[in-house]
């Protein structure tokens, strides 16, 4: 650590209430930004100097401001391992054993920083956590760059590296300094094109007066405006946590003066904290982010028509997307958005063999890779298992064919497809005037529910979990519960009696329509499974596949 390099941190942790460490870890995101500007004028043609400025930027976090020696070697060897493991084993389990190696790894250190329990203490753990992200990926890529192209999807053959980068190549992936704390992550294929700026060129058939705006002889667009929007909009949340963590923390909902207040406040005060924990993530994602797209790495592209320069590659997190959710797929899709996209396309879509469609054991891996990548406190536990219920609860279909409503009936619990259907017209599928209470209704109990779900996550244990839930009477548990009972009762049978005799009196069909809240998807988010229910029949007809098959023998 640099000599007096405290002092000033000290200073402003006493003024703004929070701890040293983590006005150092704000510090480092904001000063991300000059250096990311510094980065951008190493002349293009000289990638090894981009590289050099990079990992010494990040040992001047790591060590010059964090004191972060173990952290060095932390990173180091999950950095080693894995590029060792992609150099020198070959054949197909070559990714899998570098995700053993590299979850292993991480785990060892979750559990170190779980038996410390000083979350005011910054260590190595939320940088290992990106770097996994990144490893596997990278080792899938290299897997995927021994194989035919005819054997690869369309996304492994843009991401497949067909030969190992170089040591200061693959270091400087590791240590790119924007996302080294919090991410976001990226593939090494979108390393290499930024960093030969291949990235930057425009696409065949597209009129190069569209190209983006570029400063002398630098390939990399201006990108000065929307990294300065990004930074504002991360401090103004990072200020607003400040504030309204002062008013709705932990420690006030599992103590006495959380009952002196009504049950409709606790609720309150219960949704609050989970909003005040956000604010956290979507002032440190957007301070990322930004430096990234000053740095260059979140061009996307230019649209071809209208020639506006879009930034939005490397974009982790939606927050108007979450707090407007009015179903489950919509408020989980638009968080941690490249977490999403690593799970479903580095475990999720890996489990299946090549020709076959996931099923049951791909999301049962992909739940467990989410939850062992998070870490080992119980209260994570608890909002996954419960996220999964509710997912099911909740569980969403955009449109009812009313000619199919006999298959539907084999959904146990499935609200919007019957009763979303009641606020739509049969005959053109648009919304009816009454459909804004729906709307509301649906808002309300997807948000509801997810301040009951998310409250294990910011609680952490058993004991403090189940004391707030029980404080609100755990009206999430109570409501799956009665949604089960309702579904599985005759009044399903009604309802779809009720739709069959609104579609036969309009005489349409209503189809499918897509919108913000469609739910079709039948992919893992954030690793949990779309419809558990389907996922325990599934592993049940395998078990008995299996034993009629021991049988026969």
């Amino acid at each position: 650590m640099l000599p007096y390099i405290n002092i000033p941190f000290q200073y402003a942790a006493g003024i703004l209430g929070a701890s040293t460490d983590e006005i150092k870890l704000i510090t480092s995101f904001i000063l991300s930004y000059p250096f990311a500007a510094l980065l951008k004028r190493v002349p293009d043609e000289k990638p090894a100097l981009k590289n050099i400025f990079i990992i010494g930027t990040s040992l001047f976090y790591l060590v010059g401001i964090f004191s972060l020696w173990t952290g060095i070697r932390t990173l180091a060897v999950s950095s080693i391992g894995a590029y060792c493991i992609a150099h020198f084993i070959q054949g197909p389990l070559m990714p899998w054993i570098g995700f053993v190696y590299l979850m292993g790894h991480l785990s060892i250190s979750q559990l170190a920083r779980q038996f410390a329990n000083d979350p005011g203490v910054v260590d190595i753990t939320g940088a290992q956590m990106v770097l996994v992200m990144k490893l596997t990926a990278f080792c899938w890529n290299v897997a995927d760059g021994r194989l035919p192209e005819k054997d690869l999807s369309d996304f492994q053959k843009e991401r497949a590296i067909r030969q190992l980068p170089s040591l200061l190549d693959f270091i400087g992936y590791v240590l790119f300094f924007p996302s080294l704390f919090a991410g976001p992550a990226f593939d090494y294929v979108d390393y290499k094109c930024w960093i030969e700026t291949t990235m930057f060129e425009i696409p065949p058939g597209v009129d190069p007066s569209k190209r983006a705006p570029t400063r002398k002889k630098r390939k990399i667009p201006r990108s000065g405006t929307p990294a300065a929007w990004k930074a504002a909009g991360g401090v103004c949340w990072i200020l607003l946590f400040l504030k309204l963590s002062g008013w709705y923390y932990p420690e006030l909902l599992t103590g006495e003066e959380y009952m002196t207040y009504g049950f409709i406040n606790r609720v309150w005060i219960l949704h609050m904290l989970g909003f005040t924990t956000r604010l956290k993530y979507y002032g440190v994602w957007a301070l990322t982010e930004g430096a990234c797209i000053l740095s260059g790495l979140g061009y996307r592209g230019v649209d071809p028509v209208t020639g506006k320069v879009s930034w939005d590659r490397l974009c982790n997190v939606n927050p108007w997307g979450v707090e407007s959710a009015q179903n489950t797929r919509a408020y989980l899709g638009n968080w941690n958005i490249n977490t999403n996209n690593w799970l479903r396309n580095y475990m999720y879509l890996r489990v299946t063999s090549r020709g076959k469609k996931p099923g049951f054991r791909a999301s049962m891996a992909t739940f467990v890779t989410s939850a062992f990548w998070h870490g080992f406190y119980p209260g994570y536990y608890l909002s996954f298992i419960l996220a999964s219920f509710i997912q099911t609860s909740a569980k969403s279909s955009s449109f009812l064919s009313y000619s199919t409503v006999a298959k539907s009936l084999t959904l146990i619990i499935d609200f919007r497809r019957y009763l979303r259907p009641f606020f739509l017209d049969p005959k053109t599928s648009q919304p009816t005037s009454s459909k804004v209470y729906y709307d509301i209704f649906s808002y309300l109990a997807t948000q509801l529910a997810f301040s009951f779900t998310t409250a294990p996550f910011c609680l952490l244990t058993l004991s403090g979990s189940f004391r707030v839930w029980s404080r609100v009477y755990f009206y999430a548990i109570v409501g799956v519960i009665l949604s089960t009972a309702f579904f599985a009762s005759p009044a399903k049978a009604r309802l779809t009696e009720a739709l069959n005799k609104r579609s036969s009196t309009k005489g349409s069909v209503l189809q499918r329509t897509h919108s913000q809240e469609s739910l079709a998807s039948t992919e893992p988010i954030l690793g949990l499974p779309p419809d558990p229910q389907k996922d325990l029949e599934e592993a049940v007809e395998e078990v008995k596949a299996e034993m009629e098959l021991r049988q026969r023998k």
